[in-house]
């Protein structure tokens, strides 16, 4: 059974109205928004990761859900597997201390567990925030003849981890993206009440559109050629189409990606400038289903990957 599957079966038994029909990334309960992500060895990182970069992933990859939510973190709770290491644990715990700190957010509890011996390292952490007073963006609110943004740019962190698996010459700013995304929490706080739907892009910006917009039941429309790349993934990957559709499909990038009323945009620009976060319109919101794609006008077919999935 896959995830897509699995969450269809958990959604006859998640009928509270906190849960969000499971179609968000977050729950909400009252002004409190509740998240919950996992990492797996082997999936979500590598043996050979440190653990003080691990313990920086898997905080900020909450973190990033929060910020999709426009919320302020006000804890985490840390699920543990203890390595059998212990410089290995003591390692990670000075990571956590390091992230937490760097967010200013507490650590409230958790939990521990010993795995069986050459068990894959796994780690969960639920991170919990209070929305804005405006509410929270589920990704479920994009209306029609709404402009499609993102933040930042797409791609690095796929590119960080070809980096990592040997497969490109090591340059700085895409591994730091892949071993150390930066969740966007002021941003996402100065959107929220400019934008109609908002969520992180985790598992590819494809992906992610095309998980808005069943959830908004509309089409998004994305211009390939206006997805923001980075000069340094440009660099190491020339091919203007193919890079395009490589960055959008790789993941990892802790983005956001939001939809907003065209006459928001003087006020997105404004704030994402106040953060120094650059913002960027790539397609628009139109009735009907699924994802389209075009490149300098032309329609491009969807790639049999459009990110990752479980």
């Amino acid at each position: 059974m896959n995830e897509a599957d699995f969450i269809a079966r958990l959604r006859a038994i998640a009928t509270d109205p906190a849960a969000r029909g499971l179609a968000d990334d977050t729950a909400l309960l009252g002004d409190l928004v509740l998240t919950h992500d996992m990492i797996v060895e082997g999936v979500h990182f590598l043996p050979d990761d440190t653990p003080q970069d691990i313990a920086w992933k898997l905080v900020a990859v909450n973190l990033s859900d929060l910020a999709a939510k426009g919320a302020a973190p006000l804890g985490v709770l840390l699920g543990y597997s203890l390595s059998g290491d212990a410089a290995w644990d003591a390692a990670f715990v000075a990571g956590m201390d390091d992230v937490l700190r760097r967010f200013d957010v507490p650590l409230l509890g958790g939990d521990t567990v010993r795995p069986p011996a050459g068990a894959p390292r796994s780690f969960g952490l639920t991170a919990i925030g209070r929305a804005p007073a405006t509410g929270a963006p589920a990704r479920s609110g994009v209306r029609p003849g709404d402009q499609i943004w993102v933040t930042g740019t797409i791609g690095n962190a796929g590119v960080g981890l070809a980096m990592r698996l040997g497969e490109i010459e090591p340059g700085a700013t895409c591994m730091a993206a892949y071993a150390r995304p930066l969740p966007q929490l002021a941003l996402g706080a100065a959107l929220a009440p400019h934008v109609h739907a908002m969520m992180d892009v985790s598992d590819g910006l494809l992906i992610d559109a095309e998980r808005m917009a069943a959830a908004s039941d509309c089409q998004i429309a994305l211009m390939l050629e206006a997805v923001p790349l980075s000069a340094a993934l440009l660099a190491v990957r020339p091919d203007v189409l193919d890079t395009r559709l490589a960055a959008a499909t790789a993941g990892d990038d802790y983005q956001l990606l939001f939809a907003a009323d065209p006459g928001q945009a003087d006020a997105i620009r404004a704030h994402a400038a106040a953060e120094g976060v650059a913002v960027t319109a790539i397609g628009h919101a139109a009735v009907g289903a699924g994802l389209l794609l075009t490149h300098r006008a032309q329609r491009v077919a969807l790639p049999e990957r459009l990110g990752f999935a479980h």
